[in-house]
């Protein structure tokens, strides 16, 4: 059985052709796969935000799908290139924490890819993922494209914490391209208003983006259940200058 699609996740950007040299690969070898862009817009070398993307949306695609990754600032050293069979679609890309999100199924299975002796040192995207991807998006098992591998790097979300004042306190995991700052705070199923601090702000926790002025701060539960900073018509992080691991915390009413 062939796969539904590839996807690729990079952060190649599209201006010089590094995404185009991939889908050439696929194309050559997978030529009845679609292939869909994921993003390119990954900042370099930005390995968290990748993994927060690819956690976002892989599960999101049909079982058989071949995710392929490549935010790879340790390209060419010792880290494996590895593939990943995870709750009925297959992942592929460096060990280095990007594919986490499917590393913790129970179902599993990871396996080490070899590296061709031709591959060139600094586009193992090119020349190791995309190949593999095509042979397992056309039937190719795990088994035939590697050997077991039980190292593969895990990286975790930090989990908020609830303190003894009450609140529950977390951090700034990314920041998207609209100036929304996702945390890691989550409400409580019974939990309907609250209040939400970064630095001096205190921010009202609303529905939607239009149960706030034009211009207004304001912290609303966001579409992965995360709860959001977020500047009507504007830019949060620019107003408030924020970045990832900035603290917040959660005051529930």
């Amino acid at each position: 059985m062939s796969a539904p699609a590839i996807t690729l996740l990079t952060d190649f950007g599209t201006a010089d052709g590094y995404v185009a040299e991939m889908k050439g690969v696929l194309c050559t070898l997978a030529p009845a796969i679609p292939v869909i862009d994921l993003s390119h817009d990954i900042s370099p070398q930005d390995v968290t935000g990748a993994r927060l993307a690819l956690a976002r949306c892989w599960r999101r695609f049909p079982a058989g799908t071949v995710h392929v990754v490549v935010v790879d600032p340790g390209v060419g050293s010792a880290r494996a290139a590895i593939a990943v069979q995870s709750e009925g679609r297959i992942l592929v890309g460096p060990d280095n924490g990007v594919l986490s999100p499917s590393l913790f199924a129970l179902d599993a299975r990871v396996v080490q890819l070899q590296v061709p002796p031709l591959a060139s040192a600094t586009f193992h995207g090119r020349d190791i993922f995309a190949p593999v991807a095509a042979r397992l998006a056309c039937g190719a098992s795990l088994d035939e494209v590697g050997e077991p591998y039980t190292n593969a790097l895990r990286l975790r979300t930090p989990q908020p914490q609830r303190q003894t004042d009450g609140a529950l306190h977390g951090e700034v995991l990314t920041v998207d391209r609209f100036g929304n700052a996702i945390t890691n705070l989550m409400l409580a199923p019974h939990v309907q208003d609250g209040m939400v601090t970064l630095g001096m702000q205190t921010l009202r926790l609303v529905r939607t983006y239009s149960d706030a002025a034009p211009g207004e701060l304001v912290a609303l539960v966001g579409s992965s259940g995360w709860i959001e900073i977020a500047m009507r018509n504007g830019s949060a992080a620019a107003e408030l200058r924020i970045s990832r691991g900035m603290p917040v915390q959660l005051v529930s009413h």
